[in-house]
């Protein structure tokens, strides 16, 4: 961690890790959502429904992921003081809220079949929905710290104290009576046939690949725009080329 907190260390590293995980990621991706729609065969109860588990369930796996990337960062930025932490933290907010929106989207298309409606106000879709706002609320914050020049620490406080409902939604259908159907997958089992249950594992792989590449795009993107406002910043202190040799 301490040996990345140099940035040009850090781009170095970033330059050829970001199109490994983009490619990789997209190549393993395609493969399980074309075995998804495609070669996978129709659920006993669910039927054809059961396709869009392919992209529902990692959506739902990286909008909380993403929270908690969020979250370590933060510590790291007030705990540690690491140069980097905020920027990755402001990177991850984007695609973290992507990922919670497509995992809400393909969740309501999946219970209108399965469950008669398109939104029920259920245990694990609010605190997803919640989860959504949060990330609004996380993306304004430290935008407001970056335009004003603030250290960001409302911004990473925001983001510790969110991660509380991460597992409230992970725990959510435990809790209360849910319309959402039970874990799954928990600690060394799965109620999943293996036919659904691998190419499940390949697509949620493939998406936190991506993820991973977009983020790290993401904090290569933020550290050139400080870069490029640092040098507009110096040219506008110095106007004169006479004064820059005083």
């Amino acid at each position: 961690m301490h040996g990345l907190a140099n940035p040009a260390r850090f781009l170095r590293f970033a330059r050829w890790l970001t199109p490994l995980c983009l490619g990789l990621g997209l190549a393993v991706t395609t493969g399980a959502l074309a075995y998804g729609l495609l070669g996978a065969p129709a659920d006993r109860l669910m039927g054809e429904t059961v396709r869009i588990l392919f992209l529902h369930v990692p959506a739902a796996w990286l909008g909380m992921a993403g929270w908690m990337t969020i979250a370590g960062a933060s510590v790291t930025e007030l705990v540690w003081r690491h140069p980097l932490a905020a920027i990755a933290a402001r990177a991850a907010a984007v695609p973290g809220a992507v990922f919670t929106a497509i995992c809400l989207v393909t969740g309501s298309i999946w219970g209108r079949p399965t469950w008669g409606t398109w939104w029920v106000w259920d245990g694990r879709l609010t605190s997803m929905l919640v989860l959504l706002f949060l990330y609004f609320g996380y993306i304004a914050l430290s935008d407001v710290a970056r335009r004003d020049g603030g250290n960001g620490r409302v911004a990473a406080i925001f983001g510790i104290v969110g991660a509380i409902n991460v597992p409230i939604i992970n725990r959510s259908v435990v809790w209360w009576n849910s319309l959402h159907q039970p874990p799954s997958i928990t600690m060394g089992k799965s109620a999943i046939d293996a036919a659904f249950l691998w190419p499940l594992l390949a697509a949620a792989i493939g998406f936190t690949l991506i993820f991973a590449g977009v983020v790290l795009a993401r904090m290569r993107a933020i550290l050139a725009d400080a870069q490029a406002e640092a040098r507009l910043r110096r040219k506008a202190m110095v106007s004169d080329p006479f004064e820059a040799l005083a």
